[in-house]
């Protein structure tokens, strides 16, 4: 194991890498921007290397600056967290380079996954099925309305190097896709560094269902069951709940077979997420595939009792996986819920500032993952990610009453936050009912009193 692991991230992502290295003995060592000198995983580190200015082009994503503090402060390993560098092949290839350990999949894995169309070919090779559209990027607009126009509208629009919901448009007509097509490639350019897009068919009325998946330098690969991530807005997931109780045993066998056999295909090492498209019928078809640790990984932790960090670490200091398929055991029921720095009653503006008073809910089978506390300055230059709230149960009913009760104790002030939407989220009959959808919250949204 690892001595020292610098963490490349920021927020409660870094705070739970630096939770799981202290309990395996690991020292650790933090990298904040200038904006970020208060944040808590700062404090929690070991030490702490300041890495640039606010914006995360010259901080946060400055990759001479993190390796220059891996080498001053002698670590071992860098731990990308769940987003900046993670899925970032060069940032990986570097790391290799100066001989320090990427705690991921191998940068040859990363690029094939990370281009979302030759990932679609991959994996129609490996057996698995896959959303109709094209395995390749569309140069020109004539080339996408003749494309469209073969696939049937509504179609998606999506970035070949997109990931975390962004770079995606649905179209439902020619003009649609007139008007969208010169901005999603800028887009596409300015979030991802490559301009290239690609269609698929749109599938209405559809689940959003991912599997999570570990996998070792020795050839034994993993899957620790699913999660149903369909209450998203504007592509952006806002609840998981772990397992998917909506969907049939047969189904939810043969999405974990699928995903176990996309992930030998590209020999994935470490800890990656399979995502499928899930239609009324429950035929099911491949999404993409994110080779990085998941934001909502807690709720597969809750119900397998596998510490996905401490996981990681072991498998990049080159562990053997401890469990076989079959010791894996799913138990109750989880829902994660993202409280965010953001307001309902102004189209969810993201707002910043000074945190007053920070109360966590507690009690049986309530987990908080966060970087705030009480007088901490909220920046506006990142992800307005707050808190995660994550609550266990027996059963899917125990979870979300269990929830309820946790977003009643929840207590932000100074800042406006997304808990008052969830409460309303949760008790909505059609949540209850498991009446869900992608496209669910953006239907409910406008019937909302707030």
């Amino acid at each position: 194991m690892f001595a020292k692991v610098l963490i490349a991230n920021r927020g409660e992502a870094a705070v739970r890498v630096i939770r799981a290295c202290r309990e395996l003995g690991i020292r650790t060592v933090a990298v904040f921007s200038e904006a970020d000198r208060t944040c808590l995983h700062v404090r929690l580190a070991d030490e702490a290397i300041c890495i640039g200015p606010a914006p995360t082009g010259r901080s946060y994503l400055n990759v001479p600056n993190i390796i220059q503090a891996a080498l001053m402060t002698g670590a071992e390993a860098i731990h990308p967290g769940t987003g900046f560098l993670s899925e970032s092949s060069a940032f990986a290839e570097i790391c290799a380079g100066y001989g320090i350990t990427f705690v991921g999949p191998t940068p040859e894995t990363i690029a094939q996954l990370g281009d979302k169309a030759r990932a679609r070919s991959v994996m129609r090779d490996a057996g698995l099925p896959v959303m109709p559209g094209g395995d390749a990027p569309v140069r020109t607009l004539d080339e996408a309305k003749d494309f469209a126009q073969s696939l049937g509208y509504p179609v998606m629009l999506k970035a070949v190097g997109g990931g975390g919901g962004k770079g995606i448009r649905r179209l439902t007509s020619v003009q649609d896709l007139i008007a969208s097509f010169p901005v999603a490639q800028a887009e596409a350019s300015s979030a991802f560094g490559n301009p290239e897009i690609y269609l698929e068919k749109c599938i209405e009325d559809a689940r959003h269902i991912e599997v999570q998946i570990l996998g070792d330098m020795h050839g034994s690969v993993i899957h620790l069951g699913e999660r149903d991530c369909s209450l998203q807005r504007r592509a952006q997931k806002v609840l998981e709940e772990a397992p998917a109780t909506c969907i049939p045993d047969s189904i939810r066998a043969k999405l974990c077979e699928a995903a176990v056999a996309g992930a030998r295909a590209v020999g994935y090492v470490n800890a990656g997420t399979w995502e499928f498209l899930v239609d009324r019928n429950h035929d099911f078809y491949f999404m993409e595939a994110n080779a990085r640790l998941q934001v909502e990984h807690p709720v597969t932790e809750a119900i397998t009792g596998v510490d996905m960090v401490k996981t990681q670490l072991a498998i990049a200091s080159g562990a053997h996986l401890p469990w076989t398929q079959d010791e894996i055991r799913l138990q109750g029921h989880a829902i994660e819920v993202r409280v965010t720095a953001d307001d309902p009653r102004r189209n969810f503006a993201p707002d910043a500032g000074l945190v007053g008073r920070f109360d966590m809910p507690g009690g049986p089978g309530v987990r908080v993952d966060t970087h705030v506390v009480a007088g901490y300055e909220v920046p506006p230059f990142y992800d307005s990610l707050l808190a995660k709230l994550i609550t266990y149960g027996s059963t899917r009913e125990e979870a979300r009453v269990r929830l309820l009760r946790a977003l009643a104790e929840f207590r932000i002030e100074g800042l406006a936050t997304t808990v008052g939407f969830h409460e309303r989220l949760v008790s909505d009959p059609s949540f209850i009912t498991q009446d869900l959808t992608t496209t669910f919250v953006e239907r409910w949204l406008p019937g909302v009193e707030w």
